[in-house]
C-alpha cells in the first residue's frame, strides 16, 4: 500500500518531514478491524505531529486521525460491525477501562491512553486498523470527504463547547475559524447562541459570515458585546488575554488546542477578576463523539472542505500551516 511516515519532525516548508511510499499493510491486532481508507481529514493536529511540536510517541509514524473507512476484515465474535461498512476512526484509540478517571466516565485523561496518528499509524494511508471498540458509527446523509473533518474538528469542537458552558441563547465568542471553529459555530448557532468570530484571515470572514456568525472582526479585536463564554482555536497563546478581556462576569474561555504558544503574563483585574475562568480541552470521550454525530445527523451540518490526492499531503499540510484555505483539508486515496 501507499502511505506516508513522520520520519523527521520539522517545520513542513522549510524541511522535509515527511515521506511517502511503498509500505507493508498493517496487520491488525486482536480486537482490530482493518479498514480501507475512503477519505482522511488534515487536522492542525498532524501538523504538531509532522513538525515537533508533539513529542514523538511512535517513530515514523504514519499521521492522520479523521479517517472514514472500509471495513476489510472483522475479530472473530464481533458481531457489531460487518465487513464492507462504513466506519470513523477518530483521534482517541485506547484507554485503559479500570483507572479512576475511566472508571467515573473521564476516559480522555486516562493516562494510558493512545492516539491514532501518534501512537498507531493513522490514515494518510490507504489502509489502517482500528480497535473495534473504538469505531465509530457514522452520520447519513454526508460523503466520504464531508464525513472527515467531523471525526476530530467536529468532536473535539463540541467538546470544546461543553467545556465553554455557553448559557441557553448566550453569546458566544470563537477565536480562530479553521476546520473545527467552522462546525463548533454551527452547533451553537443551532441551538440559539449568538456568535461573534475573531480570525486574522478574510477567507475565514466569510466563511463565518456565511455560516450565521452575528459579527466577524480580526483576530484580537474586541467582540461587539460581552460574552458569557469563549473558545480559543488558533493556537495561538498571546490571544488568551484579549479573549479573557472580552468575557463578561462569570465567563469561561475553553482553549481547545492539543498545542498552545506561551501565553503572556494575565492582569488580575482586567483578565480574571468576577470570576472569569480558563478551561483546556483534553481529546474526547466515546460518548461526546456519539453525541456530536448524533447532533449531525440531526442539523445538517454545512462541512467546508479542500480534497487533495493522498500524494500531496505535505502540501495539504504545508497550505494548512499558512491558512491558505477555509475549513478543513481532506486527503482522498
Amino acid at each position: 500500500m501507499r502511505a506516508w511516515r513522520a520520519v523527521r519532525p520539522g517545520p513542513v516548508g522549510s524541511s522535509a518531514p515527511l515521506r511517502f511510499g511503498a509500505e507493508p499493510m498493517p496487520s491488525p491486532l486482536a480486537g482490530e478491524l482493518l479498514v480501507r481508507v475512503l477519505a482522511c481529514g488534515v487536522c492542525r493536529t498532524d501538523l504538531h505531529v509532522v513538525e515537533g511540536d508533539l513529542p514523538v510517541h511512535r517513530r515514523a509514524v504514519t499521521p492522520g486521525h479523521e479517517v472514514v473507512a472500509e471495513v476489510v476484515s472483522v475479530p472473530d465474535g464481533d458481531g457489531d460491525v460487518a465487513v464492507g461498512d462504513r466506519v470513523g476512526i477518530p483521534w482517541l484509540r485506547h484507554t485503559c477501562g479500570v483507572c479512576r478517571y475511566c472508571l467515573r466516565g473521564a476516559e480522555n485523561l486516562c493516562p494510558r491512553s493512545r492516539y491514532t496518528g501518534w501512537d498507531a499509524d493513522g490514515g494518510y494511508a490507504e489502509f489502517a486498523t482500528v480497535p473495534a471498540d473504538f469505531a465509530l458509527p457514522l452520520p447519513a446523509g454526508y460523503s466520504d470527504e464531508e464525513l472527515a473533518p467531523l471525526l476530530c474538528a467536529g468532536i473535539i469542537g463540541y467538546h470544546a463547547l461543553i467545556r465553554a458552558e455557553v448559557p441557553e441563547k448566550g453569546v458566544l465568542g470563537i477565536y480562530g475559524f479553521g476546520g473545527s471553529a467552522h462546525l463548533t459555530a454551527q452547533i451553537a448557532l443551532a441551538r440559539g447562541a449568538r456568535v461573534h468570530v475573531m480570525t486574522r484571515d478574510p477567507a475565514a470572514r466569510e466563511l463565518a459570515s456565511a455560516l450565521g456568525a452575528d459579527s466577524v472582526q480580526g483576530a484580537a479585536d474586541a467582540p461587539p458585546e460581552p460574552l458569557d463564554s469563549a473558545i480559543l482555536f488558533a493556537p495561538v497563546g498571546e490571544l488568551v488575554l484579549p479573549a479573557m478581556a472580552a468575557l463578561d462576569a462569570g465567563g469561561t474561555l475553553a482553549i481547545a488546542g492539543i498545542h498552545l504558544t506561551d501565553i503572556p503574563p494575565l492582569n488580575y483585574e482586567r483578565h480574571l477578576f468576577r470570576e472569569r475562568q480558563i478551561r483546556s480541552v483534553t481529546s474526547n470521550t466515546r460518548l461526546q463523539a456519539r453525541e456530536f454525530l448524533t447532533l449531525a445527523q440531526r442539523y445538517r451540518l454545512k462541512v467546508s472542505t479542500h480534497p487533495y490526492p493522498l500524494e500531496h499531503a505535505d502540501r495539504a499540510l504545508r497550505d494548512l500551516s499558512l491558512g491558505r484555505f477555509d475549513g478543513a483539508a481532506v486527503l482522498m486515496p
